[in-house]
């Protein structure tokens, strides 16, 4: 009798940190080494239907590639403690996941050169508030503003001080206010998001100058920044500080909020919500609604008021057991 010989080989598995994606490679990092790993094609992500199915910051199980070094394949996708997630550009149907496992998000705002609206402000925001994610919102260019501008900075700057949201000016080009952001972001995963050409990349460049990411000016004819991040990607700075640089974000569309409870992620209205007649009130033509009355006695804002509303009727942000749902009390 012939007896077969069995080889068995015994993989070695390790868990590391997605640094970037690219959609296809991934950059995986592990006892300060880095690996560009494949994913394994049988892992999915259950109810979630995104166009990645890693982002940066996940913490991944890898197999090292025997035959390739510093290559490898992801095989787990470990849990997320939270992400940021927002509707796909290119696929309206499905969303991307911008960033995960976020001890703090950083958004920055400039008056112009670009434009940040208050609408992306609040779309941003009611992101953070969904997956419990604290933000600071990072007021750039101060060093270029006027004394009107510098005015209507600090307006805006009370709306969400009101609420209890951290708000920063800096200029990121100077260095003026980077210490203080600086010092918010120690020990912390942090991601940095905004418009293109708001200054996501001087900002990291002032903190640690010798990273030297790429910067570019502010195109004139549109007035809009250029893009100089293609795909998200985690730095390493000092005072342990882990960054996140996403691409320049024109819009922000939401998903997987139910009608419903979107109010409750606006701190405000949620503070306010048990004083109004109707416990499911949608704060919109109810009668007795507490946050109608102070949005008259403008004790709310009514530019907060508006970007609800017009959440309200953004029909790609809710969940499917939504669907034909009525909204009125």
């Amino acid at each position: 009798m012939v007896r077969k010989k069995y080889i068995v080989i015994k993989l070695m598995v390790f868990e590391g940190i997605v640094y970037k994606s690219t959609g296809s490679w991934y950059l995986v990092k592990y006892d300060n080494e880095f690996f560009e790993c494949r994913i394994k094609g049988k892992i999915r992500l259950k109810d979630l239907d995104t166009t990645n199915p890693i982002a940066v910051g996940d913490n991944v199980i890898f197999e090292k590639d025997s035959k390739e070094e510093g290559q490898g394949i992801i095989s787990e996708i470990l849990p997320r403690k939270n992400y940021i997630i927002r509707k796909s550009v290119k696929l309206s149907k499905q969303s991307h996941i911008i960033a995960s496992n976020i001890d703090l998000a950083l958004l920055l705002i400039t008056k112009d050169n670009p434009p940040t609206s208050f609408n992306f402000i609040d779309r941003f925001l009611v992101t953070c508030e969904a997956y419990q994610i604290p933000v600071i919102l990072v007021f750039n260019k101060i060093d270029t503003y006027n004394e009107d501008d510098l005015s209507r900075i600090s307006e805006i700057e009370s709306i969400y001080k009101s609420i209890d949201y951290q708000c920063i000016s800096i200029s990121a080009k100077y260095g003026q206010g980077v210490n203080k952001i600086s010092n918010y972001m120690q020990n912390k995963v942090c991601l940095l998001s905004g418009h293109s050409g708001v200054g996501k990349s001087t900002l990291i460049n002032k903190i640690n100058p010798e990273l030297d990411l790429k910067t570019k000016e502010i195109s004139v004819s549109h007035n809009q920044g250029k893009h100089t991040t293609t795909y998200a990607e985690m730095y390493d700075l000092k005072e342990n500080i882990r960054i996140i640089d996403s691409p320049g974000i024109k819009g922000f569309g939401l998903v997987d909020i139910s009608k419903n409870e979107l109010g409750d992620y606006f701190p405000e209205f949620f503070k306010r919500k048990m004083k109004c007649k109707f416990h499911n009130c949608m704060h919109i033509s109810e009668p007795g609604c507490e946050i109608k009355k102070d949005i008259k006695n403008k004790t709310i804002s009514e530019s907060r008021y508006s970007s609800y509303i017009d959440l309200l009727s953004d029909q790609n942000i809710y969940r499917k057991s939504d669907e034909g749902s009525n909204s009125k009390s």
